[in-house]
């Protein structure tokens, strides 16, 4: 699908050189990647994440050891930040990132992990990282080894599984690839061209047999089993230890392409894969789930067709309302008003969690659709967010963020120091 989007450069490449790792940065778009990075916008980024889970009271009965598996953006970032300064807890993230070198930027996640590791050490917390493929037996032997090593007890009471990849390597030694199309007829609908800023029509082919399938083993539900069945006999799940996986199922006309598209049908073994683990997980007296979250601006959701357009929307419906969240909002919410606090978990009738229940609030969703359409090149202004849109995804890279001199050179290779 990546291979599919019509590269567009949203702005001209604006590298000057200063020494060879020092360099100034600015937003540079491709489709719906951003091929830059800014280490102190990343900074700012998790420290305002931190200071908005510092805001809230802290956890009551939280978690003080956790394993976030893909921790460098996203809501695995966000559950790292949420358990770390909202629970005291010490931390073990996993994640596939590249450090800065020479004169290329490194990626947003490596920058949002040095930040968060030098904010922890600040705060006397502790936080290990291991950089590698999540997918792999090595990784998996590796994180048990530091789990034993470094973590308190040499267990864990919290896993958090929040991958997000194109392609993995599985246990059989075939590396399979996911694909974002449908499943049943070919889909045409509403489409918003963000680089042009442009709202078109996009029509996706369905998807055959061997696309659906290998979808499947990347974004379903096997690798967190291969996990929590690893931990488990390593004896490194701590009694009452949870896990949880993020989903997402959003409206029906993103149905096509998510909710009965390949991705869907991943999310499904996703489901069938936490009803396994919370069997297992109940020999510890803990459990499984989970947790269905509300659509933010991400890397991997701005390649959705369909999905800029909705949230467009959306965010500018859920700001009026008063109920928008952002990544670090919803994770604080799941961790203060459900899983701990004294709290129970409230699930669907599919024993889903849904963090998701303000976007699907019926009078939002209304909402959203007496608009949709009438929404053209020429009325996204009125009737979407898509400033606030294009605002999240820069942040994601480490732009856009107040207090930050962009015109300034900054170092691009930065370790990531132990805390």
């Amino acid at each position: 699908m990546q291979e599919e989007q019509k590269q567009v450069e949203v702005e001209p490449p604006r590298f000057k050189s200063l020494t060879m790792s020092q360099q100034i940065l600015k937003p540079r778009v491709r489709g719906f990647i951003c091929i830059t990075s800014h280490p102190e916008g990343c900074a700012a980024h998790v420290r305002e994440q931190i200071a908005y889970v510092r805001s809230r009271p802290a956890l009551q009965g939280g978690p003080k050891s956790v394993l976030v598996i893909g921790s460098s953006t996203g809501y695995g970032l966000s559950s790292r930040i949420a358990a770390a300064f909202g629970s005291g807890a010490a931390t073990l993230g996993i994640f596939f990132e590249r450090n800065g070198e020479g004169d290329k930027p490194g990626s947003p996640g490596w920058y949002n992990t040095a930040a968060f590791h030098a904010e922890a050490k600040k705060a006397g917390l502790k936080a290990v990282s291991l950089n590698g493929d999540a997918f792999s037996a090595e990784m998996k032997a590796q994180a048990i080894e530091a789990i034993k090593k470094k973590m308190p007890g040499g267990k864990v009471d919290l896993v958090v599984y929040s991958l997000a990849s194109p392609r993995r390597t599985a246990p059989d030694g075939v590396t399979y690839k996911s694909t974002l199309k449908p499943t049943g007829a070919p889909f045409h609908a509403k489409n918003l061209d963000t680089d042009r800023k442009v709202v078109n029509d996009v029509t996706l082919e369905t998807a055959n047999a061997e696309e659906i399938a290998h979808t499947v083993k990347v974004m379903g539900g096997e690798d967190w089993e291969i996990w929590m069945e690893e931990l488990d006999k390593a004896g490194v799940l701590a009694t009452g230890c949870q896990t949880v996986a993020y989903s997402y199922i959003g409206p029906q006309v993103t149905w096509p392409i998510y909710k009965d598209g390949t991705i869907g049908k991943a999310k499904e073994d996703l489901e069938r894969a936490s009803q396994k683990i919370d069997a297992l997980m109940k020999l510890h007296r803990g459990r499984a789930f989970v947790s269905v979250n509300k659509a933010v601006v991400t890397q991997a959701s701005s390649a959705i067709p369909v999905v800029p357009l909705y949230v467009s929307l959306l965010f500018k419906i859920m700001k009026a309302k008063g109920n928008h969240e952002g990544c670090i909002e919803q994770i604080q919410r799941l961790f203060e008003k459900q899983m701990y606090n004294g709290n129970a978990l409230n699930f669907d009738e599919k024993g889903r969690v849904r963090i998701d229940d303000w976007e699907m609030m019926p009078e939002i969703q209304k909402a959203v659709f007496d608009v949709w359409p009438a929404v053209t090149t020429e009325t996204l202004e009125k009737y979407g967010d898509f400033a606030g849109y294009q605002s999240d995804f820069l942040k994601n890279f480490g732009f856009g963020l107040t207090g930050v001199d962009y015109d300034a050179p900054t170092e691009v290779e930065r370790p990531i120091e132990d805390a």
